[in-house]
């Protein structure tokens, strides 16, 4: 598993004095008020630490003053990079939630065993998330992450079991 998860993505800038904006991946965006220190990670792979000074909310964004980025030209540097916060620092999630970040990639399988691929997106929906399942030929099925779908998820071992239902394929 990833030590580091995704918490959010640099916008844009806000104000002069260093604020970036963030689009959070997250459905309870007051979380970002409880970070005491944040990575943010580069294109080019490269990972940078930097402490939280400020959080407000502006809609369903986040705006973050972070210690040693001090002025607009700094906070421009970041646009479009992601934030990411250790795993030990990750809430704890209610039974049978799961970070997007552990589903992508787990090999999907139904009940009688048929292997249908691995997750390649989660699509978030308002009601429930969406799992998109591409197969090794390419196909994919759309599957609604709900109990009668989804029947186990086994993160450890990398794999669903769900139940097909009628209109699913």
């Amino acid at each position: 598993m990833e030590s580091l998860i995704e918490i959010g993505q640099i916008v844009n800038t806000y104000g002069i004095k260093g604020f970036v904006k963030v689009v959070p991946f997250t459905d309870d965006i007051s979380r970002f008020s409880n970070l005491k220190s944040v990575y943010i990670e580069f294109k080019n792979n490269k990972i940078k630490t930097f402490e939280v000074e400020q959080v407000k909310y502006a809609k369903n964004l986040v705006l973050l003053k972070l210690k040693g980025i001090d002025d607009i030209n700094m906070a421009e540097e970041y646009k479009n990079c992601y934030l990411k916060i250790d795993r030990k620092d990750a809430v704890k999630l209610p039974k049978n939630s799961y970070f997007i970040i552990d589903l992508l990639g787990i090999n999907v399988y139904t009940e009688e065993n048929e292997f249908l691929g691995k997750i390649i997106e989660v699509y978030p929906t308002g009601s429930n998330d969406v799992y998109v399942v591409k197969s090794e030929d390419g196909k994919q099925v759309l599957l609604p992450a709900i109990s009668e779908v989804i029947k186990n998820v086994d993160i450890e071992n990398r794999t669903m079991i769900v139940h097909i239902i009628p209109g699913l394929r």
